[in-house]
C-alpha cells in the first residue's frame, strides 16, 4: 500500500486528527473572538460615555455646543439612535448606538437630551477595534493551518507501525488462503492492543484449520488404503459370478464403481501429501487432446476444435487425466453439446447445461460436494485441480454468458516440479 494512497488507514487517522484539531481550534477561536469583541465593545462604550459626559459638562457650563459634540433635534437623529433615546424615561439618561456599514464604517454614537428639546450627540471611531479583531481572526486561522501542516504528517507517520502490522497480517492471511497453512502472523513488538488480539485469533484459526485439514487428509488416505484390500477380494469374487446373470452384471458394475472411487481417493490422498511429481515431455497439445477424447467413453458426444495448438512441455498422463475428468463432468452434470477447444496452450471444456453451482465458483471444487444429489462424488474436479497444480497450470471454472459450464486449463509456462503449488 503506497504512502500516498488516500484510502490508507494512516490518512484516515490523519484526517480524523485534523478534524479534531479544527473543531478544537474553532471552539477556542470563537471564544477568543467573542471575548475580544466584547472587550472592545465595552472599551468603546466607556470611551463614548466619557466623551458625552465631558460634552454635557461643557454645555452646562457655557450653554454652547462643545467642539467635540453635535446638537441635533430629535428628528435629525439616526432612526435607531432616536428610538433608543426615546426608550429612556429619565431626562438625564443617555443612549448608545453602534452604527455599522460594511466594510469600512464603524462608529459608536452616544446621545443625551439637553435643554431646549435638543439632543447632544458624540461619536467615536471603532475601526481600530474592528481591524484588530479581524487581524486576530486571521492570526488564529494561520496558526491552525500551520499546526495542521505539522500534525497531519506526524499523525500519518505515527500510524505507520500499526499499518505495518496490519499489512503483515494481510500478507499472512493471503499466504494461508493460497495453501501455506504453516504461515503465522506471530507477535511483533511489545504492543498489547486490538491488532495483537486479532493476530492471535487469526493464528489460532489457522492452526485449527490446519489440524482439521490434516485430519481430513489422513482420514481420506486411511479409508482408501483400508478399502483397497477387501476391494481386491470383492473384485475377484465378482469375477467368479455367472457371466449371463443380470444380478451378477449389476454387482460387477457396482464393484467397478467402488474400485474407481477408491482409486480416486488414493489419488486425492497423494495430491494432498504432495507426493506427486510430473514427468515432462514435449507433446503436441492438439493431437494429445484429440486422442484422449477419441479413446474416451464419451467420444460420440464430444466435439473437439483445434486452432493453432502449441507443442507444450507437460506430463501427458496427468494432462489426459485432467481432460478426461473435465469432459466426464461436463457430460454428467451438463448438457449436450460438449465442446473441447484447443488454442495455443489453452484447453476449454464447455457444455450447455445449467452451469457450475455458485458455491463451486466461489470456493472451488470440494470433495464429496457436487451440487447434484446422487450424481458423482465431487472428486473429479478436485483431482483435475490438483493435477493442474502439479503441472504448474491454471484451471479456472466459470459459467458462459449464454449458459453452460466452462472449464479453462491454461498451460502458460513450461511446467516444473510443482509440489509447492499443490494444496498442502
Amino acid at each position: 500500500m503506497g504512502f500516498l494512497n488516500l484510502r490508507a488507514l494512516r490518512w484516515k487517522v490523519a484526517a480524523l486528527t485534523a478534524a479534531a484539531c479544527c473543531a478544537v481550534a474553532a471552539v477556542v477561536g470563537l471564544l477568543v473572538h467573542r471575548a475580544t469583541a466584547e472587550h472592545g465593545r465595552r472599551a468603546g462604550d466607556e470611551r463614548v460615555s466619557a466623551q458625552l459626559w465631558l460634552a454635557q459638562q461643557e454645555f452646562d457650563r457655557t450653554g454652547k455646543r462643545p467642539e467635540a459634540a453635535s446638537l441635533m433635534t430629535p428628528d435629525e437623529l439616526p432612526e435607531p439612535l432616536a428610538r433608543k433615546l426615546a426608550e429612556q424615561q429619565q431626562t438625564d439618561a443617555f443612549a448608545i448606538w453602534y452604527d455599522v456599514k460594511e466594510p469600512n464604517w464603524y462608529w459608536l454614537w452616544a446621545a443625551a437630551p439637553v435643554e431646549g428639546g435638543r439632543v447632544l450627540t458624540v461619536r467615536t471611531d471603532m475601526s481600530a477595534e474592528v481591524r484588530s479583531l479581524q487581524l486576530l481572526d486571521r492570526s488564529i486561522v494561520k496558526a491552525v493551518l500551520a499546526a495542521l501542516l505539522v500534525v497531519v504528517p506526524l499523525a500519518a507517520l505515527a500510524t505507520e507501525p500499526m499499518n505495518r502490522r496490519l499489512r503483515h497480517g494481510a500478507r499472512t492471511a493471503r499466504r494461508i488462503a493460497d495453501g501455506d497453512l504453516d504461515a503465522r502472523i506471530g507477535r511483533r513488538g511489545r504492543a498489547r492492543d486490538e491488532i495483537t488480539e486479532m493476530s492471535a485469533a487469526m493464528d489460532a484459526m489457522a492452526g485449527a484449520l490446519q489440524l482439521r485439514l490434516d485430519a481430513e487428509k489422513r482420514f481420506t488416505a486411511d479409508v482408501a488404503h483400508e478399502l483397497r484390500t477387501p476391494l481386491m477380494g470383492l473384485l475377484t469374487s465378482a469375477g467368479l459370478l455367472a457371466a449371463d446373470d443380470e444380478a451378477a452384471d449389476l454387482v460387477r458394475e457396482r464393484v467397478e464403481t467402488l474400485r474407481r472411487l477408491v482409486e480416486d481417493l488414493l489419488e486425492v490422498s497423494r495430491l494432498d501429501a504432495g507426493a506427486e511429481q510430473a514427468r515432462l515431455d514435449e507433446v503436441p497439445l492438439g493431437e494429445l487432446v484429440t486422442d484422449v477424447i477419441r479413446r474416451g467413453s464419451r467420444a460420440d458426444g464430444t466435439q473437439v476444435l483445434v486452432d493453432g495448438a502449441n507443442v507444450v512441455r507437460t506430463d501427458p498422463r496427468r494432462l489426459e487425466r485432467i481432460v478426461s475428468n473435465l469432459v466426464s463432468n461436463a457430460h454428467r452434470h451438463g448438457a449436450a453439446p460438449v465442446t473441447v477447444t484447443v488454442t495455443g496452450a489453452r484447453i476449454v471444456v464447455r457444455d450447455h447445461g445449467p452451469g457450475f453451482p455458485s458455491g463451486l465458483l466461489a470456493a472451488g471444487p470440494q470433495r464429496f460436494r457436487t451440487g447434484a444429489t446422487g450424481r458423482g462424488h465431487g472428486l473429479g474436479l478436485t483431482i483435475a485441480l490438483g493435477q493442474a497444480a502439479v503441472l504448474g497450470a491454471r484451471l479456472d471454472f466459470a459459467n458462459a454468458d449464454d449458459g453452460g459450464a466452462q472449464a479453462t486449463l491454461e498451460l502458460e509456462r513450461p511446467p516444473e516440479l510443482a509440489r509447492r503449488a499443490l494444496a498442502r
